[in-house]
This record gives C-alpha cells, structure tokens and sequence, in this order.
C-alpha cells in the first residue's frame, strides 16, 4: 500500500505544479519593455522576451511579434484598458488564459497568427467588443470549434483563419459573422466543406483564400467559390497550380456570378489552362485581372481562346512574373483580341527589356502603362514608345521608374508627342544632370525623378507642373519659377536652405524632410503665400531660441502651416548640451534667448555696482587700505628675506638708531631747528642732566638724510624701523592732512603697530592741540593708540620746554633707565 500512494502524492504533485505554471510566470519580476514612443505606440518586437513583458498602462498600441512567448497568462495584460491594437505574431504561444484579453474594453485589433495554438476558445474574445480586426493564421488548430468563436464579435471588420492543419468548416462557425471588409481563409488541407458556410458573410469587399488542395476537388472548390463570388467582391485566390482543364473548372462559379475582380498570388499555370481559363470566362464582366508571382510554364500560344469576347478586362497588372521557356515564348502580336481593351497594363519586376512598337499599336485604349522594375535602357524605351511617334496617343500615366535609363534629354523628347500624357515616373534611373531646355507634353502635370543622381536642376523641368518629387538625389540647393507647384519633395537631399517660397506661389506642400537643414524661420514660411503642410523633420537642427520657439507654436497648431510628421522627428542636434532632445520639449533660458537685453542689463547692473562700490571705497578710504596693504605685504615679504639671509649668516640685527622719526614734510622745519639739535647734539651745561651718561647724544633716523638712495622707499622705513630702538611720531595737522604721495611715510602704522614689529610702543609728540576725532578713520590703529597711550605735547610756554626735552630722552632710553 505504501508504494501507490507514494505514486498518488507524486502524480498529484506534478499535476498542481503543471497548473500553477500555466497560471503564474515562474520568473520572480516581469521584464519590462521601455520602447514607447510620444504616440503611446510600444515596439517590444525581436526583443527576446519569453514571457510579456511589463509596458505602461498609458499604452494604446502594443506590437510584442517575434518573440518566444509560450503563454498568455491571467494578469499578463491586467490594467490595458486603453490599449487598442496588439500584436502577439511571430510567437510560440500555445497557452492562452480564457480571460486573459477581458481587461482589454478597447481593443480593436488583435494578431494571434503564426503561433502554436492548436484550439480556439470563444471565451478570449467574449469582452472584445471592440475588436474590429482578429489575425488567427497559420495556428495547428484543425477546425474552428463549438460553439461559435466569433460570435461575440460585433464590429468584426477584418477577420483572418485557417492553417496547415484546418480541416473543415461548419456553417455554424461563422455564426455572428455578417459583414467584413476583408476575409483572409488558409485552407490548403480542407477537406470537409458545408455550403454556405461562408456565404451569410455579405457585404464582403475583399477575400483571400488559399486553396491548393481543395482545387484538385472541383465539387469542393467550386462549393467555395461559389459561397464568396459577389460582382464588387474581389477575390484573391493564392497558391494555386492550373495545369489541366479540371483545375479551372471552380472558375465557372465566379463567372456566373458576375465577379468583376480576381487576383492571383503565388500561381503556377500552362498555355492551356490559361486558353480554358480565358474560355470560361467568356463573355463574363471580369474587368481587372491581377497576378502577382506568376510562373509560365507554357510559351504563349493563347491563340485558341481567340474567339471568346474579353472586352470587359479593363486592367492586366503582372508582377514577378518567370517564363521558364523565355526562348521559346512567342510574340503578343497574336493576342490583340486580349490586348485591344485594357487601359491599364502593369509588367513590374519581370526582366522586361523590351516591349516592341508593334505590340504598342495593339494597346489601342491604353491610358495606364507601368514598366516599373525592369530592364528597360534608353534604347529599348525608344522602341517601346516607338521613337516618340506619339502611338499610345491616349496614354496619361507612363511608369518607367526603376529601371537602367540614363539619359534625361532622350524621355522628355520620346514623350513630347503624348499629347494627354499627366504622369510621368521616371525615379529610381541613373539620371546625373539635365540639359538647359527641354520640350514636355503641355499636360504634364505630375514628374517623378527621386532616387536618381541628380546634382542640379535646370530649367528643362516643365513650368507645367503640380506635382514634383525630386527626394533622394544630391542637390544641395531648389531655386527654379514653377508658378503651377502645389507640392514639392524634397526629401533626402543636401539642401541648406528652405527654397525662396516666392518661386512657388501656388505650394501647398512641401517635404523637406533628411537633408542638412539647420533651421528655417517664420519668415521662409511666410514667403509662401498658399503654404499649408510641411514636413521637415529629421535634419540637423540647431535649436536657437528663434527656432525652438517657432518650431514649438506651429506644433501647437498656430499659424496656417501644419507639420505632417510627427514631433518625434525634430530632434535638436546641436547645441551639445541639447543634441538628442525633443525640439518640442526643449525649455531655453531668458539668458540664452535673450543674450542682448541680458548682456545690457547686466552691464548696467554692473557699472551701477562698480560706480556704488568706487563710491563706497572712496567714502571709506578703502583704496587707501589697499594701498597701504600691499606695500604691507611687499615689504614683510622683503622683511622676511632679510632676517632669513641673517639666519643663515648668524647674525643679529643691528641697531643703528635710537628712534626712527616720521613725520610730515610741512613740519620738517620743526625737527630740524628743534628735535634734531636738541637730541643729536645736547649742550653742556644742561641743568636738568643728572649724570654724563644721560646726557650722551641720540642717533635719529629721517627719511630725508638716511634713507638710501635708489632703494624702495618702503624698503627704506622697514629697515629703518627695524634697526631703531623705538620709532617717534610728529603728529600735526599737517601730518593726518597730509597728501597721498606720502603714503610711503604713513606705512609705518602698519610696522609700528603689527605684532612683529618687536612690541616697542610709539612715542607721539603732538605739536599742537589735535584730539582723536581730528584723525582721519582711515589711521584707525593710530587712532585707538590715541585712546589708550600717553603722548607729549609740544609746550607753548617756553619754561616747560626743558621738561619736555628731558620726558622726551626718558621716553627714548627707557630701557637703560630700567637697567639702572
């Protein structure tokens, strides 16, 4: 018993964890997908992701194709309420939730194609009521089961099913499907058909159905065929292979009832398929015949359907068309029963080198002729349009483009006589230039000459035209009078400049679009007078403020021109700072817009504080200060050279000087009638001297005898300061009044009252009543020493003249007296 319950837990186990994982990502964190643009459009395509990522829910298009998605979970698209077009093609999706698309309200169109679904649940789209479009292509189911998938579906316009593995079809599983626009059946393996399944889908304006294997059942294809043939339904049948007259037989339906437009994609198909084909559409209304990927494995000889009546066919279009017997296919010249009616005739990308003269006579109705993408040179074109004859005299539209023309004289001259020719499509040739003059059909209104190799244009182009598309050459400038222009393309050139708008007086549109245009104004545009869509994006712009502004109103829809693409295209390439951003979305200062008036303003601004500050240091001696500081500083520096050049010498300072004397040039008379005689030389027979000693003469310095000549005057104080004992200040009003060349003197302040001027206090000799006020505040020092110093003052009564001269010498030998 123990081992089957141990089994039971296992199997148990393993049936849970299967289900989880169906339920839940087993990833811990969503990968997140950042590539949205302006419009809300996400494009997480080839992106790798095994599981669907994580995108804003502001999201309205969301394309994840070509990733390896295995299932759509529960809460994988949660909160996309406004999202309206997903696309899940290209993946491996094989699990889908039954509400997984529930939060989906507004989506409109669904892609589920190319996956590995092998059944269909009618509960993903129950909530989809918007859905307008549902791709379910090329998924392993093998029929579209019950009940109904699209039932729900309402406004289902555009409905795609079917893959290799589709089998049958029920009337009952297209129930609710009435009306599309386009219906697109893969049903190359169908082998079980009820009628009419397809046939309640009215009105039908497109349908596209794959039937290589129900063509080799008559009965069955014709029972298709028979059910989606409606006069202005256009059928498009692909991958079919018409060999015998058993294979057209299906073809009978669509004739009897009256189908008018049939396309053929990817067909296969013999002379006499193509000879039954022709018979049993024999007198029916077909008017346009397309086949796209055609291979012919005949040689032409159509000429046993001769007798039936095709004068209905209005349009032959071929493209990619092979003959595998190219050497044996024989001329049209038999076929003018088929080619007498058609008035468009499309050959494109079919090695044609050649469609002869004769041939041109049969296409008697022709107005619409494209040889695009093939091998026409300027020679075979002469012999296609028969040397300018003029034969295809009722032809408006001639498409040459693609193909190996060179010369530009010889097109205009071989259409010149096509008197209702309107459109001319020459892109796409080696055209390097154009002659001066040139002669054109007076009709001519509509010339494409894009993606050729033009430098420059000359007035060979046709005053006559509205319509001119020159984008993807190498012009670097337009300027040529086409007064009829309404739209011009200019579109991948190297154009510097928008053109003169007043060449084009009727321009209505013009794209500009990858050249090398820097910028463009308000004024280009308005030399446009009818100027109404413009598309100019992607060019190297350089985001001036004029520019930006402009840019950013007509974005907003001011002013009469409206940009046809998008913002995302006016991207900012220089300056650095802003390469790469939005011009839309780019914020520029006042100082970058506006560098004049903020140049002016701020030079005003400036000089005004210039102005206050050179008021402001007036006022407060401020220049003074500065002066004196950097004679301060110049002179310590030169101070501090010497004592280092006596450090390295071991010397000490010598004091040459008992006092060192500043004072005012206009009191010179004073020191040297008084001070001078009085302490270098004091006489003999002073009473007040108490001893011999005191009474030996003072060495003075002043400025005037000991200073060295040739020397800094500044230099010269410090010096001077630094070998006197003290330092005597004459203090007058001469002396605070004193004029600004004798700055050098007032420096001493600084030295006298800086803390490494030794710590010897000044002596100040007032030689007149002078109070602190009378100072000047730019002497603050002196000022403050005023406040906290005793001086001597110059006696006016001559007895106490000898008391002054005696404090005096006490005051200059203070440090001897202290000896004593």
């Amino acid at each position: 018993m123990g081992q089957p319950n141990n089994l039971y837990f296992t199997l148990l186990f393993l049936l849970f964890s299967l289900c989880w994982a169906q339920r839940t990502n087993p990833d811990s964190e969503r990968s997140s997908c950042n590539r949205c643009d302006l419009r809300l459009s996400c494009n997480c395509s080839h992106g790798g992701f095994t599981y669907i990522p994580t995108v804003t829910d502001r999201a309205l298009t969301l394309d994840l194709s070509f990733n390896n998605i295995t299932m759509v979970t529960l809460d994988d698209l949660t909160g996309h309420m406004r999202l309206k077009a997903l696309s899940l093609h290209g993946n491996r999706i094989a699990v889908i939730h039954p509400s997984a698309f529930d939060s989906l309200w507004s989506l409109e169109d669904l892609d589920l194609s190319n996956n590995q679904l092998t059944a269909l649940n009618h509960k993903w789209f129950s909530k989809l009521g918007a859905l307008q479009r549902l791709n379910l292509l090329n998924n392993p189911y093998s029929c579209l089961g019950s009940p109904p998938v699209f039932e729900s579906l309402v406004r289902l316009r555009r409905l795609g099913f079917g893959g290799p593995a589709l089998k049958e079809l029920k009337r009952v599983d297209l129930s609710g499907v009435t009306q599309l626009e386009e219906l697109t059946v893969h049903t190359n393996s169908l082998s079980r058909y009820e009628s009419g399944t397809l046939a309640d889908i009215w009105p039908l304006g497109r349908v596209t159905l794959s039937l290589h294997g129900p063509f080799e059942n008559v009965e069955l294809a014709s029972a298709v065929l028979g059910d989606v043939s409606y006069p202005e339904t256009h059928i498009v049948l692909e991958d079919l292979h018409l060999y015998r007259n058993e294979s057209v037989q299906p073809f009978r339906e669509t004739a009897r009832r009256r189908v008018r437009y049939i396309s053929f994609h990817n067909l296969s198909v013999s002379d006499e398929a193509i000879v039954d084909l022709l018979v049993v559409m024999n007198g029916s209304p077909l008017t346009s015949l397309i086949m796209d990927g055609v291979t012919l494995t005949g040689e032409g000889r159509w000429e046993p359907a001769s007798w039936t009546d095709q004068k209905c066919i209005d349009e032959f279009y071929v493209r990619n068309v092979v003959v595998l017997n190219i050497w044996k296919f024989t001329s049209f010249l038999q076929l003018g029963f088929l080619l007498q009616y058609p008035r468009k005739v499309s050959v494109i990308n079919s090695k044609v080198f050649v469609m002869p003269c004769p041939t041109s006579h049969l296409l008697v109705n022709l107005q619409y002729l494209d040889l695009s993408d093939n091998l026409l040179t300027d020679m075979t074109l002469a012999e296609t349009l028969c040397n300018g004859d003029g034969t295809l005299k009722d032809l408006r539209v001639l498409n040459v483009s693609r193909n190996t023309l060179k010369s530009f004289a010889s097109v205009s001259r071989l259409v010149v006589k096509l008197s209702k020719l309107t459109h001319l499509d020459i892109s796409g040739n080696g055209y390097i230039s154009m002659p001066q003059s040139c002669s054109w059909p007076t009709t001519l209104r509509y010339l494409n000459i894009s993606r050729a190799k033009l430098i420059s244009i000359t007035p060979c182009l046709p005053a006559t035209l509205e319509v001119l598309d020159l984008s993807y050459n190498d012009l670097s400038e337009f300027i040529l009078h086409l007064p009829a222009l309404r739209e011009l393309h200019l579109s991948g050139n190297k154009i510097l400049m928008v053109p003169p708008g007043g060449m084009f007086p009727n321009l209505q549109t013009l794209m500009i679009q990858s050249n090398t245009l820097n910028m463009f104004s308000q004024s280009d545009l308005q030399s446009y007078a009818r100027l109404q869509s413009l598309k100019a994006g992607e060019n190297k712009f350089v985001c001036s403020c004029d520019f930006v502004a402009f840019i950013q109103t007509v974005m907003k829809g001011d002013g009469d021109v409206h940009l046809i693409d998008g913002e995302e295209s006016y991207v900012c390439d220089s300056p650095l700072y802003l390469q790469g951003e939005l011009v839309g979305q780019v914020h520029l200062s006042i100082i970058e817009c506006h560098q004049v008036l903020f140049v002016s303003v701020s030079c005003g601004v400036a000089l005004f504080v210039v102005t206050l500050v050179g008021v402001l240091m007036w006022h407060f001696h401020a220049l003074w200060y500065l002066k004196m500081t950097w004679a301060w500083l110049k002179a310590k520096r030169n101070s501090r050279k010497r004592r280092q050049r006596r450090d390295r010498e071991d010397s000490e300072v010598l004091i040459s000087y008992d006092a060192f004397v500043s004072y005012s040039e206009r009191d010179a008379s004073w020191v040297e009638n008084y001070l001078v005689p009085e302490l270098e030389e004091p006489s003999e027979n002073d009473e007040n001297t108490v001893n011999a000693r005191r009474s030996q003469p003072l060495t003075l310095c002043l400025h005037k005898r000991d200073f060295l000549p040739g020397h800094w005057i500044v230099d010269n104080i410090m010096s001077a300061m630094e070998r006197s004992r003290r330092t005597v200040f004459i203090l007058s009003e001469n002396f605070v009044q004193s004029d600004w060349c004798r700055y050098e003197l007032d420096f001493s302040h600084f030295w006298l009252f800086d803390g490494n001027s030794g710590g010897d206090a000044a002596i100040l000799i007032l030689l007149e009543p002078l109070s602190k006020d009378d100072i000047p505040k730019r002497f603050c020092k002196l000022r403050q020493l005023m406040s906290s110093t005793t001086y001597l003052e110059w006696p006016q009564e001559e007895e106490r003249i000898g008391e002054f001269w005696r404090s005096l010498r006490n005051a200059l030998r203070g440090e001897e007296e202290d000896d004593n």
